[in-house]
C-alpha cells in the first residue's frame, strides 16, 4: 500500500500536532489528503509544463543582468559624460573627460541600494498578497523607475530613476527565486533555478549589444534607447505571470489547501485527486505543521526574529540557515564578478593598451552567456558543494595570473592579452558554479514559515555587497583615485580563496532532495557529511499521518504505471 487517507488523527500524537489544519473536518482542507512514508513518492514526476512554467520565470533573471551591464557601457558613453558632467570633448584632455569617481559610484551603487531595501520588503509581501502579485508589483515599480531615468538630462534624475527602478529588480529579484524554488520539481530543481542565472547572463549581453550598437549616437539616445528598452522585460514578464498559477506552498502557510491541491494539479500535471498530487501536498502540509510546532510565534516583529532563532552551534537551526544564505550571497559577490560587469569598459579604457574597449566587454559578457548553460547539467550531476568548491580553486588561480602578469607588465601588448584570456577564463568559472549554485542554495534551505524572508534576506545580501563594491570600486581603480589598475586583483584573488575556505566548511549538499528533505537532512547531519544523507523517512510520518511500517520501494516504472490507470 502506497499511502494512507488522513482521516484519523492518532492517540498518541503530541497535542500541539493536532492542529485543526490535519483535521479532515475542516472546510480549508478542500478533500481528504493521502499521506505516505515511502521518501520516492512525496513528489509527482516531471512534466514538460514545469519545465516551460520555471522557464518562463526564469525571464526576471533579465531584469537583474540588463539594469546591471546597461550602465557600464553608458558610463563610458561621449554623449553621457557630456551630459552628466558639462564637459566639452573638443576641449577637454582625453585623460580628463571622464565621470568623476564620486559620481560614478553613485550612479553605480544606488541601484543596489534600493534592491536592498525592495528585496527586504518583498519578503514580507509575498508572504501577505502571494508570490506572483509581488513579482508583477515590482514590474511596475520597475517601470516607474525606468520612465524616470529615460527622462533624465542630469545627475539628480537619473540616480533617482535608478533608485526607483532599483525596487522592483528587489522585488523580483528575491520572489522569482522562491517562486521557482518551490514549483521546480527536485529531480531538476538545481537546473531549472540556475536558468535564473543563464537570464541574467542573457540580460548583461543583451546590455552590451544595444550600448555597442548606440555608443557613437551623438544625441541623447546614445543612452535613452539602452533605458527604455528594459520596459520590454517588465511588459513580458508580469502580463506572462498572470497565466501562471501561484506556488503550492504559499496556499499551505495561508491554510488554504483546496487552492494548494488545485495548483499543484497545474504545476504537475495531474488530477487534483491524483494520489501523486495528494502525497506531496500531504508532505508539505506535514512539513509546516512541523516547523510551525519548533518555531515560536507571536507579533510581527517576532515573527521576524525567527530567521535568527537556535543556536549557532546546530546546523539545523533558523539562525544557521539565515547566515548561510546572507554569507552565501555576500562570497558571490567577493568573488569579483561584479567588476568585470560594471566597470569592465572604464577598467579597459584606463589600461591604454586596447583600441575598443567596448568589444573586450562584450567579449567578457559572450563568454558568461555560453558558460551557464554548462550548470544546467553539472549542477544536477556532481551537486551544489562540489560545484561551488571547485568553481572557487579555478577562481583563484586565475585572478593569481591575470594579477601577477598585469602587476608586472602592465603595458606590454601580450601581456594585456594573456590578462583579458585568463579574465574570460575566469568568467566561465563564475558563470558554470558560483553564478548560478549562490541562486539554487539560498532558494533551497528555508523551511515554510520563514522561507520568504529568508531568500529576502539573502537576496537583500547580495544587493548590500553588490552595492558596497559598486561604491568602492571606482575609487580602488580610478585614475583620480587610488589608480590600482591591474592591482585590484590581488583583492579579488584574495576573497576567492576565502570563497574555498568558506565553501568546504559551511556549504551543504542539497542535490535531489525536496525541500521538506532538506529540512530533515539539516537537522540530521553537518555540510561536510552531507552529501552521504539520504531521505529514510517522510514528515507524514513524523506527525503521525503515514504508516511506520516502511512501504515497498517503487520504481519510477511503478509510478508511471500508476498515472496512466489515474489519467
Amino acid at each position: 500500500m502506497a499511502s494512507q487517507d488522513i482521516h484519523v488523527m492518532p492517540e498518541d500524537m503530541d497535542v500541539h500536532r493536532k492542529s485543526s489544519i490535519l483535521d479532515p473536518s475542516d472546510p480549508r482542507r478542500g478533500s481528504v489528503l493521502h499521506a505516505t512514508s515511502n521518501v520516492e513518492r512525496i513528489e509527482a514526476p516531471v512534466t514538460a509544463k514545469a519545465y516551460l512554467m520555471c522557464a518562463f520565470a526564469a525571464f526576471g533573471g533579465i531584469f537583474f543582468g540588463y539594469d546591471s551591464g546597461y550602465i557600464n557601457g553608458v558610463m563610458g558613453m561621449s554623449f553621457f559624460i557630456q551630459t552628466i558632467t558639462g564637459l566639452d570633448p573638443a576641449t577637454t584632455p582625453a585623460s580628463e573627460f571622464v565621470i568623476p569617481a564620486s559620481d560614478k559610484s553613485l550612479i553605480t551603487s544606488i541601484l543596489s541600494a534600493g534592491t536592498f531595501f525592495g528585496a527586504l520588503i518583498a519578503g514580507d509581501l509575498a508572504d501577505w498578497f502571494g508570490r506572483r502579485t509581488t513579482i508583477i508589483s515590482g514590474c511596475v515599480i520597475f517601470s516607474v523607475g525606468v520612465v524616470l531615468q529615460t527622462a533624465s538630462t542630469s545627475l539628480g534624475l537619473m540616480v533617482a530613476g535608478r533608485l526607483v527602478a532599483g525596487f522592483g529588480v528587489g522585488f523580483v529579484s528575491a520572489i522569482i527565486i522562491l517562486y521557482m524554488s518551490e514549483i521546480a520539481p527536485r529531480k531538476v530543481r538545481g537546473a531549472i533555478v540556475s536558468g535564473y542565472q543563464f537570464c541574467i547572463t542573457i540580460g548583461l549581453l543583451l546590455a552590451s549589444c544595444v550600448t555597442y550598437a548606440t555608443e557613437n549616437r551623438p544625441d541623447s539616445g546614445s543612452y535613452r534607447i539602452p533605458i527604455a528598452i528594459q520596459f520590454l522585460w517588465a511588459i513580458i514578464l508580469a502580463v506572462g505571470l498572470f497565466f501562471l498559477p501561484e506556488s503550492p506552498r504559499y496556499f499551505v502557510k495561508k491554510g488554504d489547501y483546496a487552492k494548494a491541491a488545485h495548483v499543484l494539479s497545474r504545476v504537475r500535471g495531474q488530477p487534483e485527486d491524483s494520489e501523486l498530487v495528494q502525497n506531496e501536498l500531504a508532505e508539505i502540509v506535514a512539513n509546516h505543521e512541523y516547523e510551525m510546532s519548533v518555531i515560536p510565534h507571536g507579533s510581527y516583529w517576532a515573527s521576524w526574529a525567527s530567521c535568527f532563532s537556535g543556536s549557532l552551534r546546530n546546523p539545523g537551526s533558523n539562525l544557521r540557515r539565515t547566515i548561510l544564505g546572507t554569507s552565501i550571497q555576500m562570497m558571490q559577490q567577493w568573488t569579483g564578478v561584479n567588476f568585470v560587469f560594471y566597470f569592465g569598459t572604464t577598467f579597459f579604457q584606463s589600461l591604454g593598451t586596447i583600441s575598443n574597449p567596448f568589444i573586450i566587454s562584450l567579449i567578457t559578457t559572450l563568454v558568461n552567456v555560453l558558460s551557464t548553460p554548462i550548470s544546467f547539467w553539472s549542477i544536477e550531476r556532481f551537486g551544489r558543494r562540489p560545484l561551488l568548491i571547485w568553481g572557487a580553486v579555478f577562481m583563484f588561480l586565475c585572478q593569481v595570473v591575470v594579477a601577477i602578469v598585469g602587476t608586472i607588465l602592465p603595458t606590454d601588448q601580450n601581456a594585456v592579452k594573456a590578462m583579458i584570456a585568463f579574465i574570460c577564463i575566469y568568467i566561465f568559472w563564475f558563470a558554470s558554479t558560483w553564478g548560478p549554485g549562490c541562486w539554487v542554495v539560498i532558494g533551497e534551505i528555508f523551511p515554510i514559515p520563514i522561507r520568504s524572508r529568508g531568500v529576502a534576506l539573502s537576496t537583500a545580501s547580495n544587493w548590500l555587497w553588490n552595492c558596497i563594491i559598486a561604491v568602492v570600486t571606482p575609487y580602488l581603480v580610478g585614475t583620480d583615485q587610488a589608480n590600482l589598475g591591474p592591482k585590484v586583483f590581488f583583492i579579488w584573488m584574495t576573497t576567492c580563496g576565502l570563497c574555498i575556505i568558506y565553501a568546504y566548511f559551511l556549504v551543504p549538499e542539497t542535490k535531489g532532495l525536496s525541500l521538506e528533505q532538506v529540512d530533515k537532512m539539516f537537522e540530521e547531519c553537518t555540510p561536510r557529511t552531507s552529501s552521504k544523507w539520504k531521505p529514510h523517512r517522510t514528515y507524514a510520518q513524523d506527525v503521525g499521518l503515514a504508516p511506520e511500517v516502511p512501504e515497498e520501494k517503487e520504481t519510477k516504472a511503478d509510478i508511471v504505471e500508476d498515472i496512466s490507470k489515474q489519467v
